[in-house]
């Protein structure tokens, strides 16, 4: 079997992250499903590659729910099977080593942030009580302790969201174009001081790409009110900074929204001989870089998601109704309902 150590870690790393109470481990079924599923979405044969076709209940991947997945934890599927089926893939276009990668990672941070929603626990009174003297006797005492117990669980879900999506959707796009996120305290770009000097202090990138050498910095927007003066100072030094440091400093905006800070910000990156791509020119460039396979995972993972919530406008909410039983949390309007299953 050729390449068994790369294909090994990469079973490994499509089977597990964290350590702890937060890892997430998925099993050898639902790994081969991902396999299937990505097979269909590149219209490969399961026959010619010899690899079991997994009977799904859903061509998109976003209408199964997690559900199904645990249902076929128990499966016959062994590692040696698994990994079989990688070697294989693999030896297809090697490429899909990053597809299968990048599935697994959605998949992975999807059912931990179910979990989440199953387990978060719900305040008491003794951790919020105090905050009852902001509007105590505005209304109702019973509907202001049940607001309070709601908007706490809320924002301690929309915490857990945005935690686990800043893990998982930046790494996401900066693979896809063919590099990853650098921290601050690795990053080969510096700040400049006043005299436009490099410093010791190191610039967080978005995404490095060191074969093409472009430092990306990447956005879902950039409107007027997206952040204060001094923020978007910071945002208006790094293309400088990169090219101080010798990259190409590349600004990627996903919605197509124009706005006068975006103007400015992408001014600045095409004077300091970097480049800008901007709503669907963004998406061409990365399905680009990304070549014949990965673009497929942007096509069918990344862009309906990001898409499909962007196309919703909303003046204002409409009304919803929450319920919390000792089984389930419902989410509901007049037309649909999600459900959350409590443990």
């Amino acid at each position: 079997m050729k390449n068994t150590a790369f294909i090994k870690n990469l079973y490994s790393k499509c089977k597990m992250h964290g350590s702890g109470e937060a890892q997430v481990i998925i099993s050898d079924g639902e790994l081969s499903s991902l396999l299937s599923i990505a097979l269909d979405n590149l219209g490969w044969s399961h026959d010619d590659l010899q690899i079991i076709k997994v009977n799904v209940p859903d061509d998109d991947y976003y209408n199964i729910p997690i559900s199904w997945f645990d249902s076929i934890a128990e499966s016959d599927i062994s590692a040696e099977d698994v990994i079989s089926a990688l070697t294989a893939c693999f030896n297809q276009d090697n490429d899909f080593a990053l597809f299968i990668e990048n599935l697994s990672a959605l998949h992975r941070r999807r059912v931990k942030y179910q979990r989440i929603l199953s387990s978060q626990p719900m305040s008491n009174m003794d951790q919020i009580g105090p905050r009852s003297l902001l509007e105590y006797g505005g209304c109702n005492t019973t509907l202001l302790a049940n607001w309070m117990v709601w908007r706490k669980w809320i924002y301690d879900i929309d915490n857990r969201s945005a935690q686990e999506t800043g893990y998982l959707f930046q790494p996401l796009l900066a693979s896809c174009l063919g590099g990853k996120p650098v921290g601050a305290k690795n990053s080969p770009v510096k700040r400049l001081d006043a005299n436009g000097n490099p410093t010791n202090q190191g610039r967080q990138i978005d995404c490095l790409v060191p074969s093409n050498n472009r430092t990306y910095e990447l956005k879902l927007r950039v409107t007027i009110a997206a952040s204060g003066q001094g923020r978007f100072g910071e945002e208006l030094s790094f293309p400088e900074e990169s090219q101080a440091a010798g990259f190409i400093p590349v600004l990627l905006v996903l919605d197509p929204t124009p706005s006068n800070r975006l103007t400015e910000l992408s001014e600045k990156y095409l004077a300091c001989g970097g480049a800008f791509y901007h709503g669907e020119e963004a998406w061409r460039h990365m399905e680009q870089e990304a070549g014949e396979v990965v673009s497929v995972f942007i096509e069918r993972y990344i862009k309906p998601a990001i898409q499909g919530i962007e196309e919703i406008e909303i003046e204002y909410p409409k009304s919803i109704n929450l319920r919390w039983s000792d089984q389930v949390i419902e989410i509901s309007d007049d037309s649909s309902s999600y459900v959350i299953n409590r443990l």
